[in-house]
């Protein structure tokens, strides 16, 4: 990764998709995975597991590496033998998104030995850590056990707010300091919660024809039910 590109992380939602490396925002709840990527071709096994909550940013840290190596990218409910037939032999990059959930066991399996024999790299990304999954196939169990993992972790407040700005920046919308601020102390804290807030603020400011204001920040966050510690009351 670029110097310019390892200063910054983008946490791009439905709205609009914000998938380069110019966008990145480098923090410690994702720093350590960002390292890995920028590790490559030096994989532990030739295969990277990068798990985190709903929202983490892991699709997008996949779609830059999936950029960089020109990879094929499957989403785990969609892999199958097609997929195994169609390798392409030494240096095949592939990524499998949300692989804890809905993937062909003995399909995986396969894949893994076959990017291992074959030096090809893997990038999955889950939820959870590996040693989480409900697997029942010993066999990868065992596989995904020797895998190298790094967690994406909750965003802190410096982090909240970053994503905060370039969520408004990315829908053209003039928020002032004091309603980030106020969003950054009370909102839940998850990446997925930021979409979501800045999504309803841009509604409401729509509908109602009015300026993003604390008042209006503070009905958006108690139709959510949020509290100041992020729980759902």
């Amino acid at each position: 990764m670029s110097e310019r590109a390892s200063r910054q992380l983008v946490f791009g939602f439905d709205h609009r998709p914000a998938l380069g490396e110019d966008s990145f925002l480098i923090a410690s709840s994702h720093g350590d995975a960002v390292a890995w990527i920028d590790r490559w071709p030096d994989w532990f096994n030739r295969v990277l597991v990068v798990h985190g909550p709903e929202g983490s940013g892991k699709s997008h840290l996949a779609h830059v590496w999936q950029r960089r190596t020109l990879a094929q990218s499957f989403a785990a409910s969609a892999l199958n033998s097609a997929v195994l037939e169609a390798w392409q032999g030494e240096g095949t990059c592939l990524v499998v998104e949300d692989a804890d959930r809905g993937v062909d066991e003995t399909i995986l399996f396969h894949l893994i030995n076959l990017v291992r024999e074959d030096r090809g790299y893997l990038l999955l990304t889950g939820r959870e850590a590996p040693a989480r999954w409900s697997i029942s196939l010993p066999d990868l169990r065992s596989r995904l056990s020797a895998l190298q993992t790094v967690a994406i972790g909750k965003p802190d407040d410096a982090l909240i707010g970053a994503v905060l700005a370039k969520q408004f920046l990315d829908r053209q919308l003039v928020v002032p300091d004091d309603v980030t601020s106020y969003l950054v102390d009370r909102m839940e804290r998850s990446f997925a919660a930021i979409g979501t807030t800045v999504a309803a603020l841009d509604a409401l400011s729509l509908a109602e024809r009015r300026a993003i204001t604390v008042p209006l920040a503070r009905r958006v966050l108690d139709a959510a039910q949020i509290d100041l510690d992020g729980e759902e009351t």
